[in-house]
């Protein structure tokens, strides 16, 4: 086994691939089944995935700095139980309001487990792995996000496209999820197996100023990222059936999961802002070509470079931010940026939402003014970026 592969990480990419598929299979479907079987308007939509991301995002924060003090495996395992619970919600739900509890209740799961998961990934790994590791986990978690669109489709061609049988299948892997978390292990500062040292830092005050610089960066950046459940919802409002519309978010998947691994290679030898910005880059063209392409080809072709930003950005990311907070405040760290980055994206989809219908409606106005802030924001990413490498010895 390589050095940097260890078995947290082994492990850990194999609860997310399997909470993935779950939250993937699920996911594409809740528009839908919010408008054409709950009747919610698409502001709706845009709401719930906003509140829903903004409670993740104050859980990601706290988790971050409660897991640091306290230990890293029961947020993990309380996490993902929450999804699991928030899924059975959704698939139950009659009227959107459940709906909305359901996601919240699993965004408050994921914001609870992703800080102290991503602390714990990181354990024992050298500064120089990080990109490695954070790609081999986005690529396990991209591959659930693969496997559970192809199992949606599989289920509602055998269901005749009944979206509550889709939305029960979901719940299995979920579980599974769960079951695998309670194999993890957690080494704490001061057992036995650690060798004599000067503390690490422990404290808020310890994070580094750019640290906190790069999180509101990225985090403004993600103003303009609304959730993808608008995207969508601009596909089936353009005519595409919820066949489709699992078939082109499956698409969307494999293009994160080839590239999420070279990303984090490439974040290991150049610097991090600048594979940041190859990330903004795929935003900007994916976003403005769902906002001017008519339904066909190229649509999907568009969809599929705007999986290249998620691809990139995630790992790339957190192993940022991860290569600038020493050891004893990552949590910390990790929970400032998710949770900047969740209330960002909170505040997007409500924008975003209540903007749907403007000019030419499904979605465009949105879309376009979010394409064009990302490529501008890649420039900048560029031109500014070198100040927050991490070159050792930078404060």
């Amino acid at each position: 086994m390589r050095r940097w592969l260890t078995r947290n990480v082994a492990l850990l990419s194999g609860v997310s691939l399997a909470q993935d598929a779950a939250s993937e299979l699920l996911y594409p479907l809740m528009p839908i089944l919010l408008t054409s079987v709950l009747g919610a308007p698409a502001a709706i939509v845009g709401a719930i995935e906003g509140v829903a991301e903004g409670a993740a995002a104050l859980l990601k924060y706290l988790s971050g700095r409660l897991s640091d003090r306290v230990g890293r495996k029961p947020a993990i395992v309380l996490g993902y139980g929450l999804a699991s619970v928030g899924k059975v919600l959704v698939a139950a739900a009659g009227v959107w309001p459940v709906v909305l509890v359901g996601r919240v209740v699993d965004r408050i799961g994921k914001g609870m487990r992703g800080t102290p998961r991503d602390a714990l990934l990181v354990q024992g790994v050298a500064p120089g792995d990080l990109g490695k590791v954070f790609g081999i986990h986005r690529v396990a978690d991209n591959l659930g996000a693969v496997i559970g669109p192809a199992l949606g489709l599989l289920v509602l061609v055998a269901a005749r496209e009944n979206l509550r049988v889709a939305l029960w299948v979901a719940v299995i892997p979920a579980l599974l999820s769960v079951a695998l978390t309670t194999l993890v292990r957690e080494q704490r500062a001061g057992t036995a197996t650690t060798t004599r040292q000067a503390p690490a830092p422990s404290r808020a005050r310890d994070l580094p100023p750019r640290v906190r610089s790069l999180a509101l960066l990225l985090a403004g950046i993600a103003l303009v990222n609304f959730p993808d459940a608008l995207l969508l919802l601009h596909l089936d409002e353009l005519g595409y059936s919820a066949t489709a519309v699992l078939l082109v978010y499956m698409l969307y998947n494999v293009a994160m999961t080839l590239i999420a691994f070279p990303a984090g290679l490439l974040a290991d030898r150049l610097p991090k802002s600048r594979v940041y910005a190859i990330g903004l880059a795929c935003f900007a063209a994916g976003y403005l070509g769902l906002g001017m392409l008519p339904a066909g080809p190229m649509l999907i072709v568009a969809f599929f470079v705007y999986g290249g930003f998620v691809g990139i950005t995630d790992g790339v990311g957190k192993a940022w931010i991860s290569a600038l907070a020493p050891e004893g405040v990552r949590g910390h760290a990790q929970g400032l940026l998710q949770g900047l980055s969740g209330g960002a994206v909170l505040v997007a989809g409500v924008w975003a939402g209540l903007a749907w219908d403007l000019g030419a409606g499904h979605g465009r106005v949105p879309l376009l003014v979010s394409g064009a802030v990302s490529a501008v924001g890649a420039v900048v990413l560029v031109a500014l970026g070198a100040r927050w490498d991490d070159r050792p010895g930078r404060p």
